[in-house]
């Protein structure tokens, strides 16, 4: 495939993942015109210091006006009501893409709101860090990552394709997927992760004073880990967990049961069972080890 060119690319939310994408169209020319836009003065400013754009605006209005392609990266509760704003002066034949990780809800919320003429690809670069902010982009951060597309039955196959090339380009190997199967894979995979690392840590917070002092003293691998997933955007976070709970329920649901099983066995002194299941899991890890996802 070809690399694609845009005439003008508005980045809406210029946080982590949309000022990686920024650096990534600047610095191979994938467009004529970036226009970066975010929610507050400060943030675009950091963004202006570091050259992340060709314009800078606090109104998603003024940048999405002309855009060829708008990506929303921002969190998603407040997807719709950007759309609603940028709605009228979307030209036809514009593209709208996003960055979030849930996909249903763009696709039911979003789609409604769209003229005709303006095309809707829902995308997740499954890729990202604890932290935020402009300043914490890089354009390496999709390399060798997946990237996951939801079109709709009626998406027209050449507005898929720039997306897809858009991040071919960025580095990352896309695949298409219904929206309902990419949120429960999402679920187990990323959702259900990120909310057992917030419950840990919520929990180590709770401790009495010198317990907690000692937690943090004598932190094991394990536990940085945890700290780590549960230091990344609470707005963002909250987003999903509100956006996918079905399916984030469903996987709580599972993993409760699982669980319970599990503190049977160790109740019960069940050695064997403990460890047939540390064997299954040790599998999993050497599985994505392979798949170069480490």
């Amino acid at each position: 495939m070809s690399t694609p060119h845009f005439e003008r690319v508005a980045i809406i939310g210029i946080g982590l993942i949309g000022s990686s994408l920024a650096r990534i169209i600047k610095r191979d020319k994938l467009a004529s015109e970036i226009v970066a836009v975010a929610k507050r003065p400060e943030t675009l400013e950091k963004a202006r210091a570091l050259n992340l754009a060709d314009r800078y605006t606090l109104d998603p209005v003024e940048a999405a006006r002309g855009a060829d392609l708008v990506v929303l990266a921002t969190p998603l509760s407040a997807y719709a009501d950007i759309v609603r704003r940028i709605a009228d002066v979307l030209r036809p034949g514009a593209i709208v893409t996003d960055v979030g990780s849930v996909k249903q809800a763009v696709v039911r919320e979003l789609k409604p709101l769209l003229p005709a003429g303006v095309h809707l690809v829902p995308g997740h670069p499954v890729a990202g860090t604890e932290f935020s902010g402009p300043e914490a982009g890089f354009a390496e951060l999709f390399e060798d990552r997946w990237c996951i597309l939801t079109p709709t039955a009626g998406t027209p196959q050449a507005p898929l394709e720039k997306v897809t090339r858009l991040w071919q380009a960025a580095g990352m190997k896309v695949v298409n997927m219904d929206p309902a199967h990419h949120d429960k894979v999402l679920a187990i995979t990323s959702h259900l992760p990120h909310l057992i690392a917030y419950t840990i840590v919520g929990t180590a917070t709770d401790l009495e004073a010198a317990l907690q002092s000692e937690v943090v003293k004598f932190s094991a691998g394990g536990f940085r880990d945890f700290t780590r997933i549960a230091a990344s955007d609470p707005v963002m976070w909250r987003d999903v967990f509100l956006a996918n709970r079905e399916a984030v329920l469903e996987m709580l649901q599972r993993f409760t049961e699982d669980l319970t099983e599990l503190q049977r066995a160790i109740r019960r002194g069940e050695g064997d069972k403990l460890e047939a299941l540390f064997t299954r899991t040790r599998a999993i890890r050497r599985s994505i080890v392979d798949a170069k996802q480490a």
